[in-house]
């Protein structure tokens, strides 16, 4: 009797450094930005083999979540929304029950967590108003799609083509202003809640795509995979503040600490690996630039999504803004990648110059910092009720993960 040949596999997904000269153009800027002195290929192992490795407490829930009805075991979604909402599951807390164990994990609030510090985070990022909103839009979403992966994802879900593209653009950013706002990432904050929702949703995502066919791991890694969180995450904290200071705003060094540690918190409850959790933009930015040296090159899905978003803003001039805003981030490389139109960047002069006044100036005094809040909260607010009414947090609630 022959033995059956045992088949080794790969270590790394086949999307992993498929594009590498133009990955290594791509990466250049940011290298420069976190004085990058060469490749760490350790890390771009971790990188590599991380993008096959999956949330094991949220793929317990989403386990127990998808069991068939009846089963005594099974976890619904009711169930679960009751135990985030009252902090512990019905009845009382059970060790041995997926759910039981997923509110432990989120709920074990790590040592280093300062709650004073996260809500300077949030006030640093509600004071930037318009500015954060559009640079989430352009340099940390729509720039995320010149890579194949997550993009293919998000289209396989539905998530953000078609008519659905600006409710989902809507639900990263209700997540998003509920993360900053006052007490949201305390236990009973809206911020908080809304972030392990997500996490659930996404192991829940994971599991189906990984069990359905419809998913080609070989290639792409898991659907939502460790690696792709990681870097999802840095899109939001040393990306965002990167974006913000190209668009004249000035960030002080203490705000960029609050910021960082807002959002190093944030991924820990999204579960992020601990060695991925960065206090400094340096490290976060160094990462991401190893993360930029693996990538795919475009598919399909990144125009498809970049053009319904685009597509998507309302009237010619903000349109204009959206494009001009990717011209100044990205520059035409990026732009023909997307298959979006050239735009001169027209709108970021005047923006720059009233952002350096308001950085500069306006917020140097503790009643300058209270107005540019309120102002940043009725910004958000008022393009909320505007544009994504009755949006809810769902998979696209961290866009590329």
């Amino acid at each position: 009797m022959v033995a059956r040949e045992q088949v080794e596999q790969p270590r790394y997904p086949g999307r992993f450094r498929a594009a590498p000269e133009r990955s290594r153009r791509i990466a250049r800027p940011l290298g420069l930005v976190a004085r990058v002195r060469g490749v760490d290929e350790e890390l771009l192992d971790r990188i590599g083999t991380r993008m096959v490795a999956r949330d094991e407490v949220g793929a317990d829930l989403a386990a127990a979540m998808s069991r068939p009805r009846g089963d005594a075991e099974r976890v619904t979604m009711a169930a679960f929304h009751r135990a985030l909402a009252r902090g512990e599951p019905e009845g009382h807390r059970r060790a041995d029950t997926a759910l039981a164990r997923f509110l432990a994990a989120v709920e074990d609030t790590p040592s280093w967590v300062d709650f004073a510090q996260v809500e300077r985070g949030g006030r640093a990022l509600r004071r930037m108003g318009r500015t954060l909103d559009d640079v989430l839009l352009t340099l940390s979403l729509i720039g995320g799609y010149r890579f194949g992966g997550p993009a293919d994802l998000l289209v396989a879900t539905g998530g953000l083509t078609g008519s659905t593209a600006m409710r989902r653009l809507g639900e990263t950013t209700e997540w998003a202003r509920a993360v900053i706002s006052p007490g949201g990432m305390r236990r009973d904050g809206e911020g908080w809640r809304l972030t392990v929702h997500v996490r659930a949703m996404h192991a829940l995502v994971n599991r189906r795509f990984e069990t359905n066919g419809r998913w080609d791991v070989g290639h792409w890694g898991l659907p939502v995979n460790r690696s792709d969180q990681a870097a999802t995450l840095g899109l939001f904290s040393s990306t965002g503040l990167l974006g913000a200071r190209a668009l004249g705003w000035v960030v002080t060094p203490a705000e960029s600490r609050a910021v960082m540690h807002l959002w190093r918190y944030v991924g820990w409850l999204l579960g992020v690996d601990d060695d991925w959790l960065f206090t400094t933009e340096r490290e976060q930015n160094h990462f991401l630039h190893h993360v930029l040296l693996v990538q795919d090159d475009v598919t399909p899905a990144g125009p498809a999504l970049a053009g319904a978003l685009v597509a998507g803003q309302r009237g010619e001039w903000q349109r204009r803004h959206v494009l001009g805003l990717l011209r100044w981030f990205l520059g035409r490389e990026a732009l023909r990648d997307l298959q979006l139109p050239d735009a001169f960047p027209w709108t970021v002069p005047p923006t720059v110059l009233r952002n350096l006044v308001l950085s500069g100036l306006v917020a140097r005094t503790r009643a300058g910092r209270r107005l540019l809040e309120r102002r940043g909260d009725a910004w958000t607010r008022a393009e909320i009720g505007r544009r994504f009414a009755g949006a809810r947090p769902g998979v696209a609630a961290l866009p590329d993960s």
